[in-house]
């Protein structure tokens, strides 16, 4: 009987403790799957980084904020139209968004509401053209055009006509590209999965803030863009294939708690940003 009472108060002891191991003052590396809270979250599908491993990277930005932490458990989908699929069929909890684009859809679905996730306040991406890195030349146009759209304010105009005040309950509009006679032709892929940004109309026009920025890119090179539609997952390989010039890109950074090639395609060289967003999440309505 005393033996019995005996090994009671060991176990009792061990469960004040972080394990019956002991613990060095709560500075040990935790497991994200031994959190309690688990939510499954959408997002689109990185180059360089498995699900799991984005659980991980998710986990330690979180420590880092010092929110409460949960764990965040990736679910990858190759474009925004199969992660809302996922979020409306229950498969995943949460979709990552950027806010521009979490503004469109809750403007046009009134199923969405915007998710509380204190650890991802401030965080945001930067949206670049991407290129072979055989291409030096164009990316040095690129960035030259960047610099001066900056520089003279267009810049800005067009993120406050085609972003901020653009009417979000309605189809981003369409955007004429000009056109030089004879003129080098430069191919853009275009996927039209994030609106306002990135958007192709039913009649298969580009349109949003990403056209109005190519047509202005046209203009100042005094070339002819051709849009190219294509797949959002096939972005890098049609680069890749020279199947098109130029992709848009997002850079993810994340201080150090990320990889900085964790969405970097192979071969590609990124140019300057020239718009950034913040990320947030949304959900169905409870």
């Amino acid at each position: 009987m005393r033996l019995k009472k005996f090994l009671a108060g060991i176990c009792a002891a061990c469960l004040l403790m972080t394990g019956c191991g002991g613990s060095d003052g709560g500075n040990e590396t935790k497991d994200p799957s031994s959190q309690g809270t688990i939510i499954k979250l959408g997002m689109i599908t990185h180059l360089n980084a498995t699900e799991k491993q984005m659980e991980e990277y998710l986990f330690k930005v979180q420590e880092k904020s010092r929110a409460k932490v949960v764990n965040h458990v990736p679910v990858f989908y190759d474009n925004l139209r199969l992660m809302q699929m996922g979020l409306e069929a229950g498969n995943v909890d949460q979709i990552s968004l950027y806010n521009s684009v979490a503004s469109y859809l809750l403007a046009n679905n009134d199923r969405y509401e915007i998710a509380k996730v204190d650890w991802i306040s401030g965080l945001e991406d930067n949206f670049c053209f991407a290129v072979r890195k055989d291409d030096a030349a164009l990316k040095v146009d690129l960035d030259k055009v960047i610099g001066e759209m900056k520089e003279d304010g267009t810049l800005g105009t067009l993120v406050k006509k085609y972003i901020i005040d653009v009417d979000k309950g309605k189809t981003p509009p369409a955007i004429e590209i000009p056109k030089f006679d004879g003129a080098d032709t430069i191919k853009i892929g275009v996927t039209g999965d994030l609106p306002p940004l990135d958007y192709v109309t039913a009649d298969g026009k580009a349109a949003g803030f990403n056209t109005a920025m190519l047509a202005e890119v046209a203009k100042r090179l005094k070339k002819n863009i051709e849009i190219v539609n294509i797949d959002s997952g096939a972005r890098a390989a049609s680069l890749n294939a020279n199947q098109i010039d130029v992709i848009f890109w997002a850079i993810v950074p994340i201080g150090g708690s990320l990889p900085a090639d964790i969405d970097k395609p192979d071969g590609v060289e990124l140019s300057e940003p020239y718009f950034q967003d913040n990320i947030t999440h949304l959900e169905l309505k409870k």
